[in-house]
């Protein structure tokens, strides 16, 4: 009887052991599924989320970055630039051709020069050289707006004009009714060859920098001109150029290059033009301006 009582009670024993193991052993996937719920939610916030349909929600890409296009597209023919008439007044014994200077792309820059020498033997003679440069700026998603960088080169060609080596009695001076805006620097310069009066005129119009540098000098024992007459001069002609730079790109006729779209850091790097090597102009246009564009 002992031993039957301890039978059935080592049977019981048995039976609430294997309860507690199959519910233990039946909690496991309940807890499972929701481990693998909670790891899904944090996916989701770490992702986005996800939209109605069940796919997820990617964060929206930035927009690429845009600037307004440059108004100017074509430059005239620096040579063309100015008037007969008008050459006549500043460089009355010049070539009405000029000097076409060196251009990688004449869309985006261009330049030509004059040089006079009016000799009246043993009196002496009088010099006058003229150059006008031409330089414009395409808009650049990387660097800016067209008229923007051609401010940025306007003030670097008034400072350059302002900070000339030797220069005397260096003056400067806000000229109205130029393009957007304009600025003229004259100074005196003393050469072996004689006393020369410099005028350096910076223009600015929409995209495009117009400069124009201009000295006279009398040699052999001929008269110095006077720094009014030149500037008057300098600034009728700048008020040309400019002009013509618009009338350029208003349909208005003229010699034009239409711009292939360039790059503006190419059309800022490169050289434009030259002074004459074997003229007086040479050694008295020491404006940085005047030898070269950038």
């Amino acid at each position: 009887m002992q031993r039957a009582a301890q039978r059935d009670s080592r049977v019981q024993r048995s039976k609430r052991l294997n309860r507690v193991f199959l519910g233990a052993v039946a909690a496991v996937p309940v807890m499972l599924v929701a481990t693998a719920c909670s790891s899904d939610s944090g996916s989701d916030d770490a992702s986005g989320g996800k939209d109605a349909s069940g796919g997820s929600v990617s964060a929206s890409a930035s927009a690429s970055p845009t600037v307004q296009a440059a108004a100017y597209k074509s430059l005239p023919d620096a040579c063309d630039a100015l008037s007969k008439d008008t050459l006549g007044d500043l460089v009355p014994k010049a070539s009405k051709s000029g000097k076409q200077g060196k251009s990688d792309d004449v869309a985006t820059r261009g330049s030509c020069s004059w040089s006079s020498l009016d000799n009246n033997g043993v009196k002496g003679s009088q010099f006058r050289w003229l150059n006008v440069s031409l330089l414009r700026f395409d808009s650049d998603a990387t660097r800016g707006e067209g008229d923007k960088l051609a401010q940025t080169y306007f003030d670097k060609q008034v400072a350059d004009a302002q900070a000339v080596e030797g220069a005397k009695n260096a003056k400067s001076a806000p000229v109205s009714g130029t393009g957007d805006q304009a600025t003229l620097v004259t100074y005196d310069l003393k050469k072996k060859e004689g006393s020369f009066r410099q005028q350096t005129l910076v223009a600015r119009v929409e995209n495009v920098v117009v400069t124009l540098d201009y000295n006279g000098a009398g040699l052999a024992g001929e008269k110095t001109p006077s720094a009014a007459s030149l500037s008057k001069l300098v600034e009728k002609a700048a008020k040309e150029a400019v002009a013509s730079v618009t009338k350029a790109n208003t349909g208005g006729g003229g010699s034009t290059a239409t711009s292939p779209s360039p790059s503006t850091s190419k059309s800022a790097s490169s050289s434009t033009s030259k002074s004459p090597s074997n003229s007086p102009s040479n050694s008295a246009s020491p404006s940085k301006s005047a030898a070269k564009e950038s």
